[in-house]
């Protein structure tokens, strides 16, 4: 995707090329042919496949957004002049596969398109595939992600008067479009789009310190230590010095007491050993039952005569001490989670959080917050507005949010989430920020994204277009007349939605749970050991590294960030479509 720097495609361009050196711009332009090359290489793939498919007497099968009708339908229909209009709509992307039209699953795209069909504002011909009506996303979300505002822009059938209404009614009440502005003909809502601004909805807890009995928490004091920065570490991490030791006398000792000694050593060494997995104690249930230790106690009912149960029919009973085990190791897990929900930050901690923050605004080189960029990839620096923290949380089901924004021209695959997770492991691990700043340098360093459950697109901004749109007869595409329906849908299908799935499923706690965990040194980049300590490889094509090491590093990262971060289908990254959180 090229960077969207400015509403009209040539002057944003013509900036942009200034911007940058010969070298620098002569790699862009060979990257950029490049990709047309292989996206009109794919295209020629899938339609000779098809053809191949048709002449083996085989039935092509349409996506499911397709609507078929036939052939008489389609003669039979009166032809209705078109319209160049910018759509704009606003999502909730739980239960879809993100954004951008896939061909077997239910995505954003793919329900509005269909939904644009029945309603009558694309034409029967036109009804199975949307690059008739030039159907362009302003901006691409991940599987989960959500949107208080997108746009897409297409030609399409306006003269209805009610035509909102009756799309909206074809559309699950997930999914509404908003209005819809008739634009130039050149109108592109993808290169004509000057910045976007994402929120993130981010616990508070997430900026706690890992708890000190885990690997990155006993990592954190060990390499403070050898590096002498033990007191700078400590400084940091001033306001949460002794969470954990009130949490475990308060919540955890009442459960450990309850029990035998040597029932509490086997659940703290299960919590807290070098061996531990989170994943491992969600699952305790079935294990046992699958390999339990000691045999199932006989019943002491007298039973009938007749022929014997098979074995495996036998219903499994627990032996009473490994449920005791399993009991008292859930308890402890639900008092820890019910501490930290219980955890109200500071100013100083969120002020922490910001101070991180503002080490993102400019033009670094964020090619460690994406995948499938090198340092050397000039496409790999985006310009970031701003990115704040609004200092009053709100409580909400009893846990604390944080609302981060962040305002940039343009955004890589996963980017966003990349940075939350970053600032948040370097507030949590007491670092200095700007360990942030030395993550634009050559080295690789494996960034977890975090969970998608919190993300949603605020807006996309269009000045440079709408400030010349009333000079062409045209209203200018932005979401401010649509602010309360807005802030209505944002409440009731994302804003509760989040609250609701993390009070179901802890993923923030899990996903810096797994990392805490991590038996491994690749996210020891946000202690004292800083980037050396964290197993890092320069770049592919770096100074001194091979393609073999290059290649081994991104299969050590991919399968390091694999473990920590939850299993999502975000769906086949088209070429070119690299705005994706």
């Amino acid at each position: 995707m090229a960077d969207n720097t400015t509403g009209g495609a040539g002057a944003g361009a013509k900036r942009k090329n200034r911007n940058m050196g010969r070298a620098e711009w002569r790699s862009a332009a060979n990257q950029g042919s490049r990709q047309a090359l292989d996206k009109r290489k794919r295209a020629e793939e899938r339609e000779a496949a098809k053809r191949r498919k048709i002449e083996n007497g085989e039935q092509p099968v349409n996506p499911i957004y397709a609507t078929e009708f036939s052939k008489e339908e389609i003669e039979n229909e009166e032809r209705r002049p078109k319209k160049k209009v910018a759509v704009m709509i606003g999502y909730s992307g739980t239960g879809y596969y993100g954004m951008q039209l896939t061909e077997d699953k239910p995505t954003i795209e793919g329900e509005l398109f269909a939904a644009l069909v029945a309603a009558g504002a694309i034409s029967k011909a036109n009804a199975t595939d949307p690059k008739k009506s030039s159907f362009i996303r302003c901006a691409r979300t991940d599987k989960g992600v959500h949107a208080a505002g997108n746009v897409v822009s297409l030609k399409m059938i306006i003269e209805d008067p009610d035509i909102i209404e009756k799309i909206n009614q074809h559309l699950s009440p997930q999914i509404r479009v908003w209005g819809l502005e008739q634009t130039a003909k050149s109108f592109s809502c993808y290169q004509m789009c000057d910045s976007r601004v994402y929120e993130y909805l981010l616990p508070s807890h997430c900026l706690l310190p890992p708890h000190p009995s885990t690997y990155l928490g006993r990592k954190i004091v060990e390499l403070a230590e050898k590096a002498g920065d033990l007191d700078a570490v400590k400084a940091r991490q001033e306001e949460v010095a002794d969470y954990w030791e009130k949490v475990d006398e308060e919540y955890i000792k009442p459960i450990l007491d309850s029990v035998p000694e040597d029932i509490r050593n086997i659940v703290q060494q299960s919590l807290f050993s070098s061996d531990a997995n989170p994943e491992d104690l969600e699952n305790e249930d079935q294990s046992a039952a699958e390999v339990p230790d000691k045999p199932a106690e006989e019943p002491t009912q007298p039973q009938e005569s007749g022929p014997e149960q098979p074995k495996e029919d036998q219903p499994f009973v627990m032996d009473p001490r490994q449920r005791l085990i399993l009991d008292t190791t859930k308890a402890v897990k639900a008092a820890y989670i019910k501490a930290r929900r219980a955890y109200r930050a500071p100013a100083s901690r969120i002020a922490r959080l910001q101070e991180s923050l503002d080490r993102y605004v400019g033009t670094p080189n964020f090619h460690n917050y994406t995948i499938q960029k090198t340092f050397k990839d000039p496409s790999a620096k985006r310009h970031i507005k701003s990115f704040k923290v609004n200092t009053t949380p709100v409580v909400i089901n009893g846990t604390e949010w944080l609302s981060l924004k962040v305002h940039g021209q343009s955004f890589m695959m996963h980017q966003i989430r990349k940075m939350v997770a970053m600032a948040s492991l370097v507030v949590r691990c007491g670092c200095n920020p700007d360990r942030i700043k030395d993550s634009y340098g050559p080295d690789r360093i494996a960034i977890p994204k975090a969970p998608g459950l919190g993300l949603l697109l605020e807006r996309p901004i269009f000045d440079s277009y709408n400030a010349k749109a009333s000079s062409l007869g045209r209203g200018p595409v932005h979401f401010e007349r649509f602010t309360k329906e807005m802030d209505e849908f944002k409440q009731r299908e994302i804003y509760d939605r989040i609250f609701r799935e993390e009070e179901q499923t802890s993923a923030f706690g899990n996903f810096f749970n797994h990392i805490d965990h991590f038996q491994n040194n690749f996210f020891l980049y946000c202690t004292s050991g800083g980037i050396p300590a964290a197993k890092l490889v320069t770049a592919p094509g770096g100074k001194g590294t091979s393609k073999e090491e290059g290649d081994k590093a991104a299969k050590d990262e991919s399968a390091a960030l694999a473990e920590v971060e939850s299993s999502e289908d975000e769906g086949d990254l088209q070429n070119g479509e690299e705005e994706g959180n």
